[in-house]
């Protein structure tokens, strides 16, 4: 028996998935995501946890809530993208703004080893 648990997905780990499948047509306009109670039981989270991903997912535009019935994929206007453009152009915006960061900590560390080559300047202290 594997003694190291699984480790459980957090709310945003969650929206990524179901925004990735919206993005892949898993899910398309219209249609219902889980319910949450079920859902949150089998990924092995709170209820809480789906909602908060549910909720960041509405805050997207990419889903909607209908009182009493549940959450569902958007339908859109004519001429508005579609939930599943809309979920890939999200993602490819998250994986440019996690190459952005790396690529900036990377120039952070260069500026750092170039202070250090170079030495305090005039008038400065070595804080």
């Amino acid at each position: 028996m594997d003694s190291q648990q699984k480790r459980k997905p957090n709310a945003r780990e969650i929206a990524a998935r179901i925004r990735d499948e919206i993005a892949a047509g898993t899910f398309g306009p219209g249609d219902r995501l889980p319910g949450g109670r079920a859902y949150a039981k089998k990924l092995g989270v709170s209820l809480m946890t789906v909602q908060n991903a549910y909720t960041q997912l509405r805050e997207e535009g990419l889903v909607e809530g209908v009182s009493g019935s549940g959450t569902y994929v958007r339908d859109t206007a004519p001429g508005e993208p579609g939930p599943r453009e809309a979920a890939q152009r999200l993602t490819d915006l998250q994986a440019e703004v996690a190459r952005i960061s790396t690529e900036l900590a990377g120039l952070v560390e260069r500026v750092h080893q170039l202070e250090a080559a170079v030495g305090p300047r005039e008038g400065e202290t070595g804080a």
